[in-house]
């Protein structure tokens, strides 16, 4: 599979791309499901964990030698105590654009410096590895479709899903009890980890129904 190393966060990343149209733009600028990638990527690697609904660093000095999830790691650490959901959101857009920054630096995006109206200096992003993309949101779709049981799909594929499901990346309906039962199997991992999916895939939900269409 041409995307395995690729990080929870990264895969929802590059998912919000759509391979038809390359340049970034409508969802791919959406930070939540990222950050809701990176919650659930920590949790799974037991550095966080749930305690009376508020995200906990398990040990304030292990790292994973991930920048991105460390940064991450390390924003939560220092932060005043909060509810899974409100890390969702929470600046966001810090992960995000670390995240971004991964992928350009790996050959998965890249970086196109531009001017605004001539003069001001921008960047604007695209997809590099457009077959990986367009694999990964293959792969996705069919996890979300079907025919594969619920129970046969790794923990990690089902969260990828279920995050992407949740956010709409891919743009079509997913059956609620196929949802349902991808996001019971993210959580099945670790235990705790499932009230953590659910929180963070109800976070992610509810911010896809107030984002601006594409």
């Amino acid at each position: 599979m041409p995307n395995g190393p690729l990080s929870l966060p990264a895969r929802l990343c590059l998912l919000a791309w759509d391979a038809a149209r390359p340049a970034a733009g409508g969802t791919a600028h959406r930070p939540g499901p990222v950050r809701a990638g990176a919650l659930v990527e920590l949790a799974r690697r037991g550095l966080l964990t749930d305690e009376d609904g508020i995200a906990t660093p398990v040990d304030l000095d292990a790292s994973t030698g991930d920048a991105v999830l460390d940064g991450l790691l390390e924003l939560i650490r220092e932060s005043c105590p909060h509810p899974w959901r409100t890390w969702v959101t929470l600046r966001a857009r810090v992960t995000f654009d670390a995240v971004r920054e991964q992928l350009v630096a790996e050959g998965y995006l890249r970086a196109e410096k531009r001017r605004v109206l001539g003069v001001f200096p921008s960047v604007e992003y695209a997809l590099e590895r457009v077959a990986v993309v367009e694999a990964l949101r293959e792969e996705t779709r069919q996890v979300l479709r079907g025919p594969l049981p619920v129970a046969e799909i790794s923990e990690r594929e089902a969260a990828v899903a279920a995050l992407a499901a949740a956010a709409g990346l891919l743009g079509a309906t997913t059956r609620a009890q196929r949802a349902a039962d991808l996001t019971e199997r993210a959580g099945t991992a670790t235990p705790g980890l499932g009230g953590i999916v659910r929180e963070v895939t109800g976070a992610v939900t509810a911010g896809a129904a107030v984002a601006p269409s594409p």
